[in-house]
């Protein structure tokens, strides 16, 4: 009788424990749940019960959630299941089925969504192989689902916010278009015809027409569009619109007003590509979007572009819709610079297709009035244009108009000239009075420069001070200053103007180079870099800022972009005294009544500034072009200051730099 009793607590024991290792219903459930907070989907149509396959598949269910969450771009998605008392898991063992609840929570496209649910779980199988299986219903994806109907998205796409100048004068706005397109029951007997035509009058192959006529979602009634048009284009429009099927929508699009002017500084939107989309954060951009590329349109893009609204409801048949999140349109926010759009024009036309750049900048402010590169494209052209190769012909012109210039840095020749006066001024190497012998054309410092000459383009009559070389732009009394202060002293003073450091300011501009190495330690590089040569390399827009310290007091101003950014900031302070910057001035006058200036002299009021050559050659046995420099503003006035470049005036039929500078201001001032 022991013996029976003894082997019966065995038994109780080994029961027990196989009850210990059965897999309860909310941890069967937790399991499930988990694989879906992992996105693997895999097997879990297996956590179904028989009854939930019967009613539905694979597709119907795990699936449908799968592709429900990613169009959704559903992301941070938790599930928390509630652990069942002791009591409750007695009753579901010996009852066979169990009710769990938990709560979800998600991120999606229309904002966060949380909802709680319950799942009921029936226990199936033969003793080693009985488990919980998931009586599943729509409900688990969302609640709202859970008595039928489908799920609807809907989304409102955002204004993109507008570009102005400094007087809200749209640079990129969102105006009028016509949408093109054909109905191709109305192509008439002579569709084949009609196609080639609107195809030639549209810059499109007839290939692709065809090949959009012939989607999936065509029918012969339908209104299938094929180009966009700007609605001054009135002779195509009614070109257009003779073709039999040929028709239009009105509909709204990006336009830039400044066009060829303004389009390297303001840039386009495009269509995104598989590119982006690989790219950016997932739910960002959709097949069907635009995005900003190059200029401002593409710097500012966040901000331009503003956020789709969004709304996930519940749509079933006779009854009202089931809102289940929604997330409102955020519209893109207006970008206002302090570009004056009349300037930009105005300094563009004076380029006349010539190679260059040029900016304007306000010398009491720091404000940017203009940024300006010569050759340029229209970007309405790139966007809406009818030419099959319009990138094509741009790449192989030899002008290279898809190249921003203004965004650039060159050898800057002798408009670096005032500043490495500044330089002397400050070191105490150069003081205005204070000549020096300088006697022919030429000159070396020893047989360590071995057969390099410096050579200037006029004899002087008596000792060189820094005024009259400043006026006749004296290369040898640069160099031989200089030479005199030593490599680290002036490049000390070139770093104090800002030259080797990052650039401070909204555009991206290329920071200028003192030398490839950042040094100047050879002497013939320290020589060559007082008068703009050697390696030395700087932005029109930082040469604009640099002689900012003329006209402030010996301070110089950081330049800005956008309207809301401080006025008159000092990006380096005190370079030199105020009497020592009155003197640069008077000599930056006497440039254009006594020097290489004078053809300044041509407007009816007076003009100061500092005139520039840049050889572009490797060696100095070389006969290579030159760009040409001028950076002044009107004396009086001084309300504008104008940094301009002309490429390649020494072996083409170009201007020099001072002669279109003086168009410019005539233009500004007349």
């Amino acid at each position: 009788m022991f013996k029976r009793l003894l082997m019966f607590g065995v038994m109780v024991i080994l029961l027990a424990a196989c009850s210990d290792d059965q897999v309860a219903p909310n941890d069967r459930l937790e399991d499930f749940t988990s694989k879906m907070e992992e996105e693997n989907y895999e097997g879990l149509y297996d956590y179904l019960t028989p009854e939930a396959k019967d009613t539905y598949s694979e597709e119907d269910s795990t699936l449908r959630t799968k592709n429900i969450y990613a169009d959704l771009n559903v992301t941070d998605l938790s599930f928390e299941v509630e652990s069942l008392s002791e009591d409750a898991l007695d009753t579901a063992f010996e009852e066979k089925s169990a009710s769990v609840p938990f709560h979800v929570s998600m991120e999606t496209l229309a904002g966060p969504i949380e909802f709680d649910y319950e799942a009921n779980l029936k226990l199936l199988g033969e003793e080693d192989e009985e488990n919980w299986y998931i009586d599943w219903n729509p409900g688990f994806i969302f609640s709202e689902l859970a008595d039928g109907g489908d799920l609807g998205i809907s989304s409102t796409p955002p204004k993109r916010g507008e570009i102005l100048d400094r007087n809200n004068i749209p640079l990129a706005m969102n105006g009028e278009l016509y949408q093109i397109g054909v109905v191709p029951g109305e192509l008439g007997e002579n569709a084949e015809a009609n196609k080639e035509k609107v195809a030639d009058l549209l810059g499109l192959s007839v290939e692709s027409v065809n090949e959009t006529l012939n989607a999936s979602w065509v029918t012969e009634d339908v209104f299938v569009p094929l180009a966009s048009i700007m609605t001054d284009k009135n002779e195509l429009f009614q070109d257009l619109m003779a073709i039999d099927g040929v028709t239009y929508r009105e509909i709204t699009g990006r336009i830039y007003p400044g066009e060829e002017a303004s389009a390297h500084l303001v840039g386009y939107i495009r269509n995104v590509n598989a590119e982006d989309l690989e790219e950016l954060d997932p739910g960002e951009y959709s097949a069907n979007d635009k995005i900003g590329s190059r200029g401002l349109e593409s710097l500012y893009e966040e901000k331009l572009r503003g956020k789709k609204g969004a709304t996930i409801y519940v749509e079933q048949e006779g009854q009202d819709d089931v809102l289940i999140a929604e997330k409102p349109v955020e519209h893109g926010e207006n970008v206002q610079l302090t570009i004056d759009i009349n300037i930009q024009e105005k300094i563009f036309d004076q380029f006349d297709g010539n190679p260059g750049n040029a900016t304007a900048i306000n010398p009491s402010t720091g404000e940017t009035m203009a940024l300006v590169s010569s050759p340029s494209f229209d970007p309405n052209e790139a966007l809406y244009g009818t030419s099959e190769n319009f990138w094509g012909a741009l790449e192989e012109n030899e002008l290279n108009p898809v190249l921003n210039r203004f965004s650039a840095t060159f050898a800057p020749g002798s408009v670096i000239k005032p500043v490495t006066a500044a330089i002397g001024l400050d070191n105490g190497s150069i003081a205005y009075g204070e000549g020096m012998e300088i006697n022919g054309l030429t000159w070396s410092n020893g047989e360590n420069w071995g057969d390099y000459e410096v050579t200037r383009v006029s004899t002087s009559n008596g000792p060189v001070d820094i005024d009259d070389a400043l006026i006749r732009s004296d290369n040898i009394f640069f160099a031989m200053k200089a030479v005199e202060m030593g490599s680290d002293a002036y490049v000390d003073g070139l770093q104090s103007f800002g030259v080797g450091e990052e650039f401070p300011y909204e555009y991206p501009v290329p920071d200028s180079t003192i030398s490839s190495s950042g040094d100047l330690n050879d002497e013939v590089l320290l020589a060559n870099s007082s008068y703009g040569q050697g390696e030395l390399e700087m932005s029109a827009i930082h040469l604009a800022s640099t002689y900012t310290t003329f006209l402030n007091k010996g301070n110089m101003l950081k330049p800005t972009l956008l309207v809301n950014e401080e006025k008159s900031q000092v990006w380096k302070e005190n370079l030199i005294t105020e009497e020592q910057a009155n003197n640069i001035t008077d000599s930056l006058r006497k440039v254009v009544t006594e020097g290489t200036g004078k053809a300044a002299q041509e407007a009816d009021f007076p003009i100061s500034g500092k005139t520039g050559t840049a050889e572009l050659k490797l060696t100095s046995e070389d006969s290579g072009d030159e760009n040409s420099w001028f950076v002044g503003y009107p004396t009086e006035e001084q309300d504008i200051l104008l940094s301009i470049m002309m490429e390649g005036t020494k072996n083409h039929d170009r201007p020099p730099a001072v002669e279109v500078a003086t168009d410019i201001f005539i233009k500004l001032y007349e």
